[in-house]
C-alpha cells in the first residue's frame, strides 16, 4: 500500500504543476486524470468522449468579457470553483482573470475601484476567500411580502433586487439533478422552465440546461443571446450529462476503489437513478414525491444507507484509515437527527412543509435530506431551509449552526396584508431569501436545495454560502444547529468519510 500511495503521490506531484489553468492540457483532458486537492485528488470521467474535450462550447468564449462555462466549473476543482484556487488564479493574474469581472464576480458593482490591484483584492474578497459569485435578482411582481431593510457591508443595499451570494454549483453528475439551481430557478416557471419530476424527466432536466447555458453566458459571460446557438446548447448540455466526479484517491487511504470498495467515479457511471428515488419523504408520506421506490418506482422500498460505496472496508483494523472511511460512511447513514425548525419538513403543509399543522420534530438521519443512493442531493425537488443563512438568536454575525457569516447582507423582509399591500409584523431576516425570490412566497424564504455530495473536497468551502471553510465546519454545523452529540473520533471518521466522496 505505501508503495502505491508513494507513486500516486508523484504523479499527483506532476498533475499538481499544471492545476489551475490546466496548462498541461491543451485540448484534451483523458479520462482517469488525478486532479489534486486537500483530501486526495478527484477523478472526472466523460462517457461521451473518453475524456474532458477543452476546444467544445463549454470551454468557449460566447460573450463579451472573456468567460466561459469553464470559467467557473473548472476540471481541477470537480467542475466547479474552490476558493483556494480562485485566490491563487487572482494572484497569478493580479485579478485580471476573467472570473474577475464585476458584473457578478466582485462584492457590488457600484462604488468600486478594480483600477488598481489593491482595489481589485478588495472588490473581489468574497470571490477570492469564499468562492461567492453575486447573484442581483429581482423581487417578484406578485410577491407576497416586502423587503423592509438591506444591510449589505459592500454598498449593494437596494431593495428591489437584492444580491445573493453563492457557491457555483458543479457542472458534473447533472444527470442525478432534481432541480436546476440552488434556488431551483431554471426549473421553474419563473424562467419558463419546467419543475423537474418523474413523468418528464430526463427531458425536462435537458431543456432546463440548455435554457441555463443560454442564461448563464447572456448573464454571467455578458453575451448577447446569439450564443450558445441550439446546436451549441445541445453541445453544452450532452457534455455536462456525461460527466461523472468523485474523490478518487485519499492521501491516507490510498485508491477509494480498493479492496473491494466501490468509490471513485468509475461505479457512479452506473448508477440507477429516477426521480423520487428512495425518497424518505414518499417513504414517510406515500402521496408526497410520487412515484417513491428503490429499486423500480413504486415499489414503496426505502433505505437510509444511502451510501455504500466503502462498506467493504468496515472490517478493517481500527486504526486502518480505511477503516475510518467506513465509520463515517455507517455514521451518516444510521446517526439519529432530531430535525426540528427545518422548513420544508416541519412546517404546515400550505407553507410547504409535509402535513397539515406541520411536525414539531422527526427523526431522520443524513439520508433524510440526502436520500439519492450513493449521490447524496434530494432525488425529488424539495427546498429546504436548515439555517445555513439565518442568524442566530443571540449572536446575529452567526448563523443557526453558530458559523460565521458575518460577511454577508442582513435582509429583513415582512409579509405584506393583502388588502392593503402594507407590511406586517410578521417578518423574518436572513441573508439569502432562497426560493422566495423565484416564486415571490414568504413562506419559501430562505429555502434551497441540497446539492450532489460527490467530490467535495475539490471545491471548498461548503454550504452555498462558503459559511463552512472545511469539512469538519460542516459537522460541527450539524452539530449546533441539531444537537448532535458527537465524540472527536466520530467528527474525524464523518470528516474522512466525506471528504473520500
Amino acid at each position: 500500500m505505501l508503495c502505491a500511495v508513494a507513486v500516486a503521490c508523484a504523479m499527483l506531484a506532476g498533475i499538481a504543476a499544471a492545476n489551475g489553468q490546466l496548462s498541461y492540457f491543451r485540448n484534451f483532458i483523458p479520462n482517469g486524470v488525478l486532479f489534486p486537492n486537500p483530501n486526495g485528488a478527484s477523478q472526472t470521467y466523460s462517457a461521451t468522449s473518453g475524456g474532458i474535450d477543452l476546444t467544445g462550447p463549454f470551454f468557449q468564449s460566447m460573450g463579451t468579457n472573456g468567460r466561459t462555462c469553464g470559467t467557473c466549473h473548472e476540471p481541477n476543482d470537480g467542475m466547479s470553483i474552490s476558493a483556494a484556487d480562485v485566490d491563487l488564479r487572482f494572484y497569478l493574474t493580479q485579478g485580471t482573470d476573467p472570473i474577475f469581472r464585476t458584473v457578478d464576480g466582485s462584492n457590488c458593482d457600484h462604488n468600486i475601484d478594480v483600477s488598481t490591484f489593491k482595489g481589485r483584492e478588495s472588490a473581489y474578497s468574497l470571490l477570492r476567500t469564499r468562492g461567492l459569485i453575486r447573484i442581483p435578482l429581482a423581487v417578484p411582481a406578485n410577491a407576497d411580502y416586502q423587503v423592509t431593510n438591506v444591510s449589505n457591508p459592500y454598498g449593494c443595499n437596494e431593495t428591489d433586487t437584492i444580491s445573493m451570494y453563492r457557491r457555483p454549483l458543479p457542472a458534473t453528475n447533472v444527470r442525478f439533478l432534481s432541480a436546476v439551481m440552488f434556488d431551483g430557478r431554471e426549473s421553474s416557471a419563473a424562467t419558463g422552465t419546467t419543475k423537474i419530476v418523474y413523468s418528464n424527466y430526463p427531458n425536462s432536466l435537458v431543456s432546463d440546461l440548455e435554457h441555463q447555458s443560454v442564461d448563464a453566458t447572456t448573464i454571467h459571460a455578458q453575451g448577447d443571446g446569439t450564443r450558445p446557438t441550439a446546436e451549441e446548447q445541445q453541445e453544452i448540455v450532452n457534455f455536462e450529462m456525461g460527466l461523472t466526479t468523485a474523490q478518487s484517491f485519499g492521501y491516507r487511504t490510498g485508491p477509494l476503489n480498493a479492496q473491494g470498495a466501490n468509490g471513485g467515479p468509475l461505479a457512479l457511471l452506473n448508477q440507477p437513478f429516477f426521480i423520487s428515488i428512495n425518497s424518505s419523504v414518499h417513504f414517510l408520506l406515500p402521496q408526497f414525491e410520487q412515484p417513491g421506490g428503490l429499486v423500480a418506482p413504486g415499489d414503496g422500498e426505502f433505505t437510509s444507507a444511502i451510501f455504500n460505496p466503502f462498506e467493504a472496508w468496515a472490517n478493517l483494523p481500527a486504526h486502518d484509515p480505511r477503516a475510518a472511511v467506513a465509520r463515517g460512511e455507517a455514521l451518516f447513514n444510521s446517526l439519529p437527527i432530531n430535525i426540528t425548525g427545518v422548513a420544508g419538513i416541519n412546517d404546515d403543509v400550505t407553507a410547504g412543509g409535509l402535513v397539515a399543522g406541520g411536525i414539531p420534530s422527526l427523526t431522520g438521519t443524513c439520508g433524510t435530506c440526502h436520500d439519492t443512493p450513493n449521490v447524496g442531493n434530494h432525488s425529488f425537488p424539495t427546498p429546504l431551509n436548515i439555517g445555513t443563512g439565518d442568524p442566530n438568536p443571540s449572536n446575529a454575525s452567526i448563523n443557526l449552526g453558530g458559523l460565521d457569516t458575518s460577511y454577508l447582507p442582513s435582509i429583513t423582509v415582512c409579509r405584506t396584508d393583502p388588502e392593503t399591500g402594507l407590511p406586517t409584523t410578521t417578518c423574518k431576516t436572513t441573508t439569502d431569501l432562497g426560493q422566495a425570490l423565484i416564486d415571490g412566497s414568504f413562506d419559501h424564504v430562505g429555502k434551497i436545495k441540497g446539492p450532489i455530495l460527490r467530490g467535495l473536497s475539490a471545491r471548498a468551502p461548503y454550504f452555498h454560502n462558503g459559511s463552512a471553510r472545511t469539512l469538519l465546519d460542516v459537522v460541527k454545523f450539524y452539530e449546533t444547529r441539531f444537537e448532535l452529540t458527537l465524540t472527536s473520533q466520530q467528527e474525524s471518521d464523518l470528516v474522512t468519510f466525506l471528504g473520500s466522496l
